[in-house]
């Protein structure tokens, strides 16, 4: 079997082929290095006939149909014209005299030519002594003779991802707000205050302050800390929650319905991942405590102070602040990019605002073996690294510079589709695991791929399948 790239030595046999009271040949050989063509059969005479004073000539003649090559000759001579011809040294090499019943190991070659790649190796014969000329002696095809480089050049047909309706994006953060013991209303210069604040505004401000998109939905959540009453700790958790959305529409014009609020009296979640991660004594007996939901809240805070004193001392300082806090998630929608000139001044200077599509179009208008095209679907994978569109296309773009182990990457994350099934046969094709790659593309083709069909004939021409 050849590899994908086609050897530069390449060999063609053809079992033995025999005429009527002709040479019989054998162990038919033709190779070809950079600038020659050699040829090597065994010429077996065993069953030709000749008359003492006759002789029949062969030649092997390498055609294309319009060009030709000819071959030193055989000469099987009977008794007296072998010895006519040897007397007076008629047969000159790289030309050959012989009797019948005799096998000539033949060996020749030519200097190689581009038209010899797909071309015909025949056997002329004279048997009349009219000459070995076309159309007068006998010709008998030998082998075909291709020499064709072939290579796995298979096709690429990138996914046009579908529209967004609409091009939906959201924001979140966590704001850690100081309250005064006891207290829901927020103090903006109170202790951290100040910055924790900004933080909501600038999250806020940017989406609210860009001309291509509209805040749909503001949403805080609020949470309180597992010490004291649950009673006391939901009413927190409620009013700092709304005392934390009523500072935001004090800020900026929100629509009606806009702003919603929401609460988490006690962060026992947040209390169990930090004790999971840490490295406390008596990790798994804290764990046991806080997982015990057949435990009232407050029976559950108060038997972690009374069971592990020190280490509740040290939540109570060092973790419990940090589970005071207010999500926040802003949901807004961008408008859409209509031309390819928006489109490319946008993913120059905002690409988080397009949508896969849009980037797709701008791709789709650029010179596919440019660098701006590679980049353009790189920009789309970055921007929406799980979609499986985006890394199939990526992954098509690596394939076809033989980047094999970045399409692998991308096609782990390409979904099962039927192009994504013809791709990773394609990769499998490329290292040479044909046995997968047939497998892939003859799945692919019946989900009515054509390329696979394709992909699969190439291979096939190129012998390394059957």
């Amino acid at each position: 079997m050849r590899s994908i790239s086609s050897l530069l030595m390449a060999f063609v046999t053809f079992a033995a082929l025999a005429a009527p009271e002709s040479v019989t040949v054998s162990n038919l050989n033709v190779e070809r290095s950079e600038s020659t063509l050699l040829v090597s059969m065994d010429l077996d005479a065993t069953g030709v006939k000749v008359k003492s004073d006759r002789e029949i000539k062969y030649m092997p003649v390498i055609t294309d149909g319009v060009n030709r090559a000819e071959l030193p000759t055989v000469t099987v001579a009977g008794r007296n014209r072998y010895i006519q011809n040897l007397r007076h040294s008629s047969v000159q090499a790289p030309s050959v005299i012989t009797r019948p019943g005799s096998v000539v190991a033949y060996s020749a070659s030519v200097p190689y030519q581009q038209w010899m790649q797909e071309s015909r190796l025949m056997l002329l014969a004279d048997e009349c002594d009219c000459g070995l000329i076309a159309g007068v002696a006998t010709e008998q095809p030998l082998t075909d003779i291709d020499f064709v480089e072939r290579k796995f050049t298979p096709t690429f047909v990138f996914v046009t991802p579908p529209a967004e309706l609409a091009k939906t994006r959201s924001v979140k953060g966590s704001a850690y707000i100081d309250f005064p013991v006891g207290q829901t209303a927020i103090r903006p210069d109170y202790r951290r205050n100040p910055e924790e604040l900004a933080k909501i505004r600038s999250t806020i401000g940017v989406v609210k302050d860009d001309p291509d998109s509209r805040i749909t939905s503001v949403s805080i959540v609020g949470y309180a800390s597992p010490e004291g009453s649950y009673a006391a700790n939901e009413r927190l958790a409620q009013g700092r929650a709304a005392s934390l959305a009523e500072y935001v529409r004090s800020l900026y014009t929100l629509d009606s319905g806009v702003m919603h609020t929401s609460s988490v009296a006690e962060n026992w979640e947040g209390l169990r991942d930090y004790v999971a991660h840490s490295s406390l004594p008596d990790t798994t007996a804290l764990l046991a405590v806080i997982d015990d939901s057949s435990l009232a809240p407050d029976a559950r805070e108060w038997r972690l102070k009374k069971n592990f004193p020190k280490e509740y001392a040290f939540l109570l300082a060092d973790v419990y602040p940090g589970l005071r806090r207010s999500d926040y998630t802003v949901d807004y929608v961008i408008r859409s990019f209509v031309t390819v000139q928006e489109i490319k001044e946008v993913m120059a200077t905002a690409p988080q605002k397009l949508s896969l599509n849009e980037i797709y179009v701008v791709a789709n208008s650029l010179d596919p073996e440019s660098d701006a095209y590679r980049e353009a679907f790189e920009l789309a994978v970055r921007m929406f690294p799980n979609d499986p569109v985006a890394n199939l296309n990526m992954a098509s773009i690596a394939l076809g510079r033989d980047e094999l182990n970045a399409a692998q990457a991308y096609l782990a994350k390409a979904g099962d589709s039927p192009r994504a099934t013809y791709a990773r046969g394609v990769l499998a094709a490329k290292r040479a695991d044909y046995p997968t790659a047939v497998r892939l593309l003859n799945a692919a083709a019946s989900q009515g791929i054509p390329e696979a069909t394709d992909a699969l004939g190439q291979l096939r021409l190129m012998k390394v399948i059957d």
